[in-house]
């Protein structure tokens, strides 16, 4: 559903007027800021309303293709939350607490702490046996009912991603993300919070919510807030190294920041490639090479720029949360439950990873973070072929799909342009392109055809008409991307712009791969 559409939604209310429209925006939300990470998690959104009084019915609210979850488990997690609370059973925050704070306030928010911790296990013993898991946001007493978000994604792609130990919190107790996608979750709690403390609540959504590369940049940052607390900084004016999770300096807070400019940068016209090592001074595996006798603030983002140009796929830059201190080298057997050690990679222009242990945790580009997936999915290109073109035989896309394996690879990038009007396009394009006799595509020959600039076109079945093709498009507002190169942005308008079923795969020289169509286009622009 499109944010368009939630506004059309009509009023209809059990709790409080607006939660359809509600659910459904939180559905939206959750839709482009889940699909942008892995498109088969496959989030579904539904509200549950919990009544403080137990003579008062379970309200749901699922949406048009939801089921509904049994009630009967449910029946009594609001007063074992309460239970929780009136027994001290709900761990209270590890900062004193405010003077000021309401006592009333205060015993509310233990309530819902205590409903949310009652409802967790419920939710996953019913997720058992089945494909998917369910997650619970921060409980909002309305109108009597404590009102539950839930949100459900698919169990194999979530797990299917390296993440850090769980249980590591800030200073003031609360949970450090440990992995790109619970950083994600967080944020969609925050949103239903946001939205759910309204004085009308889902009113609010009418116009269009926070955008999705808006929240991504703040789940980046709250991710790289877990290598920031764990390595802390040293006091420089002592030279003492402070406990774990303290930082004297700006650069534990503002780390995505730091390390988004660094990337940016460019010394004498070259981009930065090297890798800065995040860990304590006098860390077991960690070798100085040569130390510097003045550390280089991280927020000198030119000075380490130029620093990382002396960096070799052996010897890195070595820095805490605050400076960075020497050039050297890992060495050793790290002992990955430490989790004090950690490696940003800088691959090529604005594009970096942060790894753990040899894992990759994250990877962004241009300021956009993302899950470290595969360079190309062979099942979403299928999709995208699928709804393009019709259902493939099973050799022509098995031979397609080798064809386009070998393109991804091409260290420059390039443009595969599959058209069912290939050979008409080449005749067209035939003052822009180099014009050859039709042939079937194999990895030997796509090798060759995508090592100079330019396109190649061919049709669904692999038979390729011209190289080194200068697309055309029309422009329009709203279609391009900025960030991006013109091999991304002549896509977009040549797959806009076309007449026939077209399907366009471009590989970046920063070695990702996207797969466009027109519904694919559509579909990203919510």
């Amino acid at each position: 559903m499109s944010y368009l559409e939630v506004a059309t939604v009509p009023v209809v209310s059990s709790i409080w007027p607006h939660e359809r429209r509600y659910r459904n925006a939180m559905q939206a939300i959750a839709q482009a800021l889940f699909t942008a990470l892995d498109d088969e998690l496959q989030p579904y959104v539904q509200v549950l309303g919990l009544p403080a009084d137990s003579s008062l019915p379970i309200v749901q609210e699922v949406g048009p293709e939801g089921t509904e979850l049994p009630t009967e488990p449910l029946a009594d997690v609001a007063e074992r939350g309460r239970q929780m609370m009136l027994l001290g059973q709900i761990p209270m925050p590890s900062t004193p607490l405010d003077d000021t704070i309401d006592p009333n306030d205060l015993r509310e928010r233990l309530v819902r702490k205590g409903v949310r911790l009652a409802l967790e296990p419920v939710l996953a013993e019913l997720a058992e046996e089945t494909d998917y898991e369910y997650f619970c946001t921060w409980p909002i007493l309305l109108n009597g009912y404590f009102v539950c978000t839930i949100l459900r994604l698919q169990h194999k792609p979530l797990r299917a991603y390296p993440a850090l130990l769980p249980d590591r919190a800030y200073t003031d107790g609360r949970p450090l993300p440990h992995s790109l996608l619970a950083a994600a979750m967080a944020r969609f709690n925050e949103e239903t919070v946001k939205a759910l403390s309204e004085p009308e609540p889902g009113a609010g959504l009418l116009y269009r919510p926070r955008d999705t590369e808006e929240l991504l940049r703040a789940a980046g940052r709250s991710l790289l807030d877990a290598p920031a607390v764990a390595v802390g900084s040293a006091d420089w004016s002592s030279g003492e190294r402070l406990d774990w999770g303290s930082s004297t300096g700006p650069g534990a807070e503002r780390l995505f920041y730091i390390i988004n400019t660094i990337s940016s940068l460019r010394y004498e016209g070259a981009e930065g490639v090297g890798c800065l090592l995040l860990a304590r001074r006098g860390h077991p595996n960690i070798e100085e090479v040569f130390a510097l006798t003045c550390p280089v603030d991280l927020t000198d983002y030119r000075a380490v720029r130029k620093l990382l140009e002396m960096t070799t796929p052996s010897i890195h830059l070595l820095a805490d949360a605050d400076k960075v201190y020497a050039l050297g080298r890992q060495v050793g057997q790290y002992e990955a439950e430490r989790e004090d050690l950690f490696a940003f990679h800088f691959l090529t222009y604005y594009t970096w990873e942060l790894s753990h242990a040899g894992h990759t945790l994250a990877r962004c580009r241009y300021g956009l973070p993302g899950l470290a997936r595969p360079r190309l999915n062979r099942l979403a290109f299928k999709r995208e072929y699928k709804r393009t073109f019709g259902v493939p035989k099973a050799e022509q896309f098995e031979r397609l799909w080798q064809v386009v394996l070998e393109a991804s690879h091409q260290a420059k990038g390039t443009l595969l342009v599959i058209s069912t009007e290939a050979l008409a396009e080449a005749d067209r394009l035939k003052l822009q392109c180099t014009l050859i006799e039709p042939v079937l595509l194999t990895p030997t020959i796509t090798q060759l055809v995508t090592a100079i600039d330019g396109a190649v076109l061919l049709d669904p079945q692999g038979y390729c008409y011209s190289i080194g093709v200068i697309l055309d498009g029309k422009a329009s507002s709203g279609h391009g991307n900025s960030t991006r190169g013109a091999r991304y942005n002549s896509a977009i308008r040549y797959v806009e712009s076309s007449d026939f079923p077209t399907l366009v795969v471009v590989v970046s020289e920063d070695g990702m791969v996207d797969v466009m169509t027109k519904e694919s286009l559509a579909e990203s622009r919510g």
